[in-house]
């Protein structure tokens, strides 16, 4: 069912989505592809933009899909069907989740010349954690974040064990990140096919995401950073276990203000859509909400994360679920201790819970 605030937005292609391995126009220069995802958030949005780099006619493409057969296979009918017979120039990428980063390698490979290479742009940070994250298990499974989870209060012994054995979690769908790479900066104009586009430096959600905004073309490719029908995920992981990153999401998006309300919002899950500031408004809503029933629940009694996650979400989550719930919740109790209306409790137990600041 669709959230009722998704009418207050504006859809310009309405229902009308890009089958896998095809992509539809829907700006100038600009084509939406749709790759499938193996989670209950099942697709991520990619973008062609029409480019030329040194007299080479191409492609500019934003972000990748995870690293599997079903995506490459994707990919190539892409290069076959929608390329116009053109390369692929270059390879931009929003963030370092495996979603986004996962088939650059490949890509890059993939469209490397003898002549000249297809490179990676990224923000320095995402480049240097997707890199650490393809070696590690650190942040995104092992033990951990089971010990992290156990901390903040998950105790069901069948999540934590599946958990402890995602030691490949984040290598399996990003095997290799390239190992040169061109930084992207916040304010950075990119010339993309003789159109001016701006990095938008975002936080909270990743290390350091950055978003694209073509004036020319009234385009924001907004990444993860604004969704339309979902709230981004915005957690604490076991490698920064005090962060605060809530309040760097909000301050982000807040920013975004400054942006044309009427620009074309390309989001990397959901449908193209108009309405950036109300969908801002909306998103801001949604978390002085949560932190309301954050601080009513912590009125009762003391809570954890875990105690808090059938307050915060109201349905059944599988372990993939779970594991971001987990690290949302902790980021709303560090909101709320950092902005003095909690406090955390002495572990007890091995747990750590919160109740209001007295």
């Amino acid at each position: 069912m669709a959230n009722p605030q998704e009418s207050a937005l504006r859809y310009p292609h309405a229902d009308t989505l890009p089958a896998t391995g095809s992509s539809i126009e829907v700006a100038p220069g600009i084509r939406w592809l749709r790759m499938p995802l193996p989670f209950a958030l099942d697709h991520i949005n990619l973008w062609l933009l029409r480019d030329r780099q040194d007299g080479i006619e191409g492609w500019t493409v934003v972000d990748c899909g995870i690293s599997n057969d079903d995506t490459r296979a994707a990919w190539e009918q892409i290069f076959a069907q929608d390329l116009q017979g053109l390369p692929v120039l270059r390879v931009l990428v929003t963030h370092m989740h495996p979603d986004h980063i996962g088939l650059a390698h490949w890509l890059c490979e993939r469209w490397r010349t003898p002549d000249r290479e297809c490179r990676l742009w990224i923000s320095a940070t995402d480049w240097n954690a997707a890199r650490m994250a393809s070696q590690t298990t650190t942040g995104f499974g092992g033990d951990a974040a089971a010990q992290f989870f156990a901390l903040h209060g998950l105790s069901d012994p069948d999540a934590l064990a599946k958990v402890r054995a995602r030691s490949n979690y984040y290598s399996s769908m990003v095997p290799q990140v390239p190992g040169r790479y061109r930084r992207l900066l916040d304010g950075m104009v990119l010339d993309i096919g003789g159109q001016a586009w701006r990095g938008i430096a975002g936080y909270g959600h990743a290390p350091e995401h950055i978003a694209l905004h073509c004036p020319g073309l009234g385009v924001l490719i907004s990444g993860d950073m604004v969704l339309p029908r979902i709230s981004t995920n915005v957690s604490v992981i076991d490698i920064e276990p005090e962060a605060d990153p809530l309040p760097l999401y909000l301050q982000s998006i807040a920013q975004m203000r400054a942006l044309p309300a009427d620009s074309l919002v390309l989001p990397s899950h959901g449908k193209p859509f108009r309405g950036l500031h109300e969908r801002i408004a909306q998103l801001t809503a949604h978390h002085d909400e949560r932190f309301n029933d954050v601080l009513a629940a912590c009125a009762e009694r003391p809570h954890s994360a875990a105690d808090l996650l059938p307050v915060l979400f109201k349905r059944p989550l599988d372990l993939h679920q779970t594991t971001f719930a987990m690290g949302e919740a902790i980021a709303h109790l560090h909101a709320l201790a950092s902005a003095g209306r909690l406090q955390a409790l002495p572990v007890t137990a091995g747990v750590r819970r919160f109740a209001l600041a007295g």
